[in-house]
């Protein structure tokens, strides 16, 4: 079983903890695709690599929210499409891809909402196959001390906002992942002790909400 280590950031738009709200659209009109060299788009499609280079994966996250709560937990994910963050006592969270559908679920309470998982960033990590650069424009390339920051809008995404991934070209791996809504809030997920291929029960991005608990509490 392949393993790798590495930080990563993945950012969401939140509201208690990791509920997506709409982000503002208009907002990503300001910002524009920049032209690529041979070699920046080459650094590119390393990042493009490494994210088609597993098909499972299960690791531990620490997250951090925009108002600077931290939360821990575990990451499951499941090509094509299905994704799992479980929150660990007290935070009471559990989001779920099941590769059409995002849920975010309060556990204590039995209720979340649900979100076309075509509509957010996250479509970008678990979709079978990816091609960043034809799916998203290239707003923003740096380069230092052997890390390559590429900042991406996913042509897709009616939500606006963008993603930068942080690539550390030593390691060839991801050290830094961050999603910023069009209204500029983000959330900072830590990734560590990943296991990359790894078997994972199915079931486990099965999950079930209440909706008459939402509309009463409406």
């Amino acid at each position: 079983m392949k393993m790798i280590r590495f930080v990563s950031a993945l950012a969401l738009t939140l509201t208690v903890g990791f509920a997506i709200l709409p982000g503002d659209a208009t907002a990503a009109s300001k910002y524009k695709a920049i032209a690529l060299t041979e070699e920046q788009a080459g650094a590119v499609q390393r990042v493009n690599d490494f994210i088609n280079s597993f098909s499972s994966l299960r690791g531990e996250f620490t997250q951090i929210s925009p108002r600077g709560q931290t939360s821990r937990g575990v990451v499951l994910i499941s090509k094509p499409g299905k994704m799992r963050f479980e929150y660990a006592p007290p935070v009471p969270l559990l989001i779920v891809s099941d590769g059409k559908w995002l849920t975010i679920k309060n556990t204590k309470k039995e209720r979340g909402d649900q979100f076309p998982l075509s509509s957010t960033p996250l479509r970008l990590v678990v979709a079978p196959e990816v091609n960043l650069l034809k799916e998203t424009d290239v707003i923003g390339f740096e380069q230092a001390e052997g890390l390559t920051s590429v900042t991406l809008q996913d042509k897709k995404s009616k939500l606006g906002g963008f993603i930068t991934l942080i690539y550390d070209e030593q390691a060839k791996a991801l050290q830094q992942w961050i999603v910023v809504d069009g209204k500029g809030r983000r959330t900072t997920v830590q990734l560590a002790n990943l296991e990359m291929d790894v078997q994972v029960d199915p079931k486990l991005f099965v999950v079930k909400i209440d909706r008459s608990k939402n509309e009463r509490s409406k």
